[in-house]
């Protein structure tokens, strides 16, 4: 179970708590996105929390532990985007994913991620790709940043399948599919 306690995150106007149990999706919803962000971010103790703490299965989230927090999770950004440049977004290759250290050691195909990218059911050929490479990783937690309406069933059997998926959304269709919504 991933926990959050109380937490509170640069730009938050108060703390938020939620328990995202294996098998369900986890919805935060409304405030600010960047919030939304921000304690996606916080789970992966990327971001700074000022108040509160997140654990995961009771174990809090700490410098020595938090190599193991990240092992277990993989994340999905709402988008990519470089400061100050226009950008034109071109998926990248196979070996491109791979470049990154964390990604070499997952069993990832060109033939594996085109199937999984079309399963995604996402429009986007940049969010499917996202939502493909982190879900093939294999990982435990998926956190997913904006996720398409279209990915609402996928998440949903992700979920089935023994994952703990927490999502950061105001999407109708997505809040519908979500055992818990925890508004922000």
């Amino acid at each position: 179970m991933l926990e959050l306690n109380d937490v509170l995150v640069d730009g938050a106007e108060k703390t938020a708590s939620m328990m995202a149990k294996e098998g369900q999706v986890t919805c935060l919803t409304g405030g600010d996105e960047q919030v939304r962000t921000r304690l996606l971010l916080a789970m992966m103790g990327l971001e700074r929390v000022k108040s509160g703490f997140v654990s995961i299965d009771g174990e809090p989230l700490e410098p020595q532990t938090v190599s193991l927090f990240r092992g277990m999770m993989a994340y999905v950004p709402s988008d990519l985007r470089s400061d100050g440049e226009v950008v034109v977004y071109e998926p990248p290759s196979v070996q491109d994913v791979f470049a990154l250290k964390d990604n070499r050691e997952a069993a990832i195909s060109n033939g594996l991620l085109a199937e999984e990218m079309k399963r995604t059911g996402a429009t986007s050929p940049m969010k499917a790709q996202l939502l493909a490479v982190a879900v093939l990783r294999q990982r435990p937690i998926l956190l997913v940043d904006g996720p398409e309406a279209a990915s609402a069933d996928y998440l949903r059997r992700l979920a089935a399948d023994r994952r703990t998926v927490v999502v950061a959304s105001d999407d109708d269709a997505i809040l519908r599919m979500s055992d818990e919504v925890i508004e922000l």
